[in-house]
């Protein structure tokens, strides 16, 4: 990991999603994410998401959030809308091609 004893102040969250909206909606999904974290749920930090989108035009999303609980993360979901949580995971810590020596 990057930081030997990894233990952050607040808890990061790796959150699965699949949505039930096409690629072409997913600007006002990501806007509506973005209203709620600000306006409801301001003890949240989204740090990013990547979107994938598979053959037959299903939407998934691999998000990071910084929260107090796994609960507060749930919640924000539930309000979001239009997706299913296909996990819900604590991050224990990152890594990067920095962190290993070349060969």
């Amino acid at each position: 990991m990057s930081e030997a004893g990894y233990h952050p102040s607040v808890p990061r969250y790796m959150v699965v999603r699949s949505f039930d909206v096409g690629e072409p909606e997913m600007p006002v999904v990501g806007r509506r994410s973005r209203v709620l974290v600000e306006t409801e749920f301001p003890e949240i930090t989204w740090e990013h998401s990547h979107v994938v989108v598979d053959d037959s035009g299903k939407v998934r999303t691999f998000c990071v959030y910084s929260a107090p609980s796994e609960d507060v993360v749930r919640m924000h979901s539930t309000r979001l809308g239009q997706h299913e949580i296909d996990s819900l995971d604590e991050i224990a810590g990152d890594v990067t091609p920095a962190d290993f020596p070349p060969v």
